[in-house]
């Protein structure tokens, strides 16, 4: 079935619902059944983000759910992301480039002119395959929003789209957000409405039957499915709301990690894989009392580098740091925390502050300077300062990918042999004489198991301890588990009919 494609649209009574992980499922199972199926998403708002193959930067919630679908991610799938850099402000990126920052009144006004591009990316992925999988923002229920929104229940109609909606039960009150949120749909929005999801059930589905009855009664509208409240699985997660809660490991963990809690901490799932290795702890730090005696320490991205740093000053985490590092304590910082690492930061042209020179914390001998050109690119090479936190990651192999604005010169620790498919010949990062300050550009680096334990099996050795064997965390099949988990738990059948899929 080429052409127009079918659109199944996942929406919800709220964020953090779980629209993200459902649309991630149908991605998957709609795979698995045979559909070529893309996921979409018209606007996203995320510090959480990707350059996908051709250069363009997405958010990372649509980068998952093209993993499921086993397909490319490509800047049709998220049109329209925003970067917040204030509470009041972010970073418009259109079709994968940085196209202004605005405050949200400049974008509603802006986004007349971006409705086009929306209904232009969701054409083309309509095109190319049977199934679109699109994902909502928020609530299509937000009426103070609704004569500017373009990305629920506008995109919902210009393509016709069977709407699941979502509601979480965690938070308390799943049957009058559902019900309300359909009370305050248009009379033309409602009838796309075709099953509901209740997501997040702890304990016996048996105890909502007579809720669920009566919901459908009221409403007409099925409820397809309740969907267990679920950590076994292992997913990226769309935000950063629930990077606190951590692993649980049996016993005290053989090595504690330190990740600076930055306001505007971006692309948070570089630490997904550490927080998945058996014995490692990964504890993010917001104040100096608690920043205790970690192992490594770790200075993220962040969105706004210069006001990052100065949340670093205000807390006392800049000397605190710069403590631990005089006593032995290695850090890594990545993108943001590698501008920081270095002597200056220099904003001529007020591309991120209106400081024109910035001190960082001095740990590395280089210097960043911001212009208006943003580094969207994966990349691939090796590890080439072989010495002290690396010692034993001479020549591996990393791939990852770039997503910054700014240059800063060093030495380098990784040679690049590609950029976006591209052949290069270049250097990435700094480090110091003893191999226990690096900073790299390069996000995704955790990701690369033999680098994350060459780095992990150097802190072992320093502290003397042994660091348990662990296993990749093979993505695949954990949506393999994802799909499954979904199928035992929604009536899949009703789902086809009411989607259009299966008569």
């Amino acid at each position: 079935m080429k052409g127009k494609a079918r659109v199944v649209m996942v929406m919800g009574t709220a964020s953090d619902v779980g629209k993200s992980v459902i649309a991630t499922a149908l991605c998957r199972i709609l795979t698995q059944d045979g559909w070529q199926v893309t996921p979409f998403k018209a606007q996203n708002m995320s510090l959480n983000s990707f350059a996908v193959p051709d250069g363009g930067e997405i958010g990372r919630a649509q980068v998952v759910q093209a993993e499921a679908a086993r397909v490319t991610p490509t800047v049709d799938m998220n049109p329209v992301l925003l970067k917040p850099v204030t509470d009041h402000r972010s970073q418009v990126v259109v079709l994968g480039e940085p196209m202004a920052t605005k405050s949200a009144a400049e974008y509603y006004e802006l986004k007349s002119t971006l409705w086009p591009v929306v209904t232009g990316a969701l054409d083309r992925l309509r095109d190319e395959y049977d199934v679109v999988v699109v994902e909502g923002a928020g609530s299509p229920a937000e009426i103070n929003l609704r004569e500017q929104e373009i990305v629920n229940m506008r995109v919902a109609k210009y393509a016709d789209a069977t709407v699941i909606l979502v509601g979480d039960i965690e938070r308390g009150g799943v049957f009058a957000s559902l019900m309300g949120t359909m009370a305050l749909l248009d009379d033309d929005e409602a009838p796309l409405v075709k099953g509901f999801l209740i997501n997040k059930f702890r304990g016996d589905p048996g105890l909502l039957t007579s809720g669920l009855e009566m919901l459908s009664e009221r409403t007409g509208i099925p409820v397809l499915g309740v969907l267990p409240h679920f950590t076994h699985i292992q997913v990226p997660q769309e935000d950063s709301l629930g990077i606190d809660a951590g692993v649980e490991h049996a016993g005290t963990p053989a090595l504690d990690i330190a990740v600076m809690r930055l306001p505007h901490m971006s692309n948070f799932d570089d630490f997904d894989p550490l927080r998945a290795e058996p014995g490692v702890a990964v504890r993010y730090v917001s104040d100096k009392e608690r920043l205790g005696t970690p192992d490594l320490m770790v200075i993220p991205g962040s969105k706004t580098t210069v006001e990052d740093l100065a949340w670093l000053r205000e807390r006392g985490l800049d000397m605190a740091i710069i403590a631990q590092r005089e006593r032995g304590t290695p850090v890594i910082g990545i993108c943001g925390g590698y501008q920081m690492l270095g002597e200056r930061i220099l904003d001529p042209e007020g591309v991120e502050s209106l400081q024109d020179e910035v001190k960082g914390l001095g740990l590395l001998p280089v210097t960043t300077v911001f212009g208006d050109t943003k580094a969207t690119q994966q990349v691939e090479g090796s590890v080439s300062a072989a010495t002290g936190l690396l010692a034993s990651c001479e020549g591996v192999h990393i791939k990852g990918y770039e997503i910054h604005m700014g240059i800063t010169g060093g030495g380098g620790v990784f040679t690049l042999d590609y950029r976006s498919g591209a052949e290069v010949d270049e250097r990435d990062g700094a480090i110091d004489v003893d191999g226990k300050t690096i900073g790299t550009y390069i996000h995704g680096l955790f990701h690369n198991r033999e680098f994350r334990r060459g780095v992990l099996g150097q802190l072992a050795t320093w502290k003397g301890v042994e660091l348990p064997a662990g296993d990749e965390v093979d993505l695949d099949a954990e949506y393999d588990k994802l799909a499954a988990l979904v199928r035992a738990n929604v009536d899949m059948d009703a789902f086809y009919r009411v989607a259009g899929l299966r008569e």
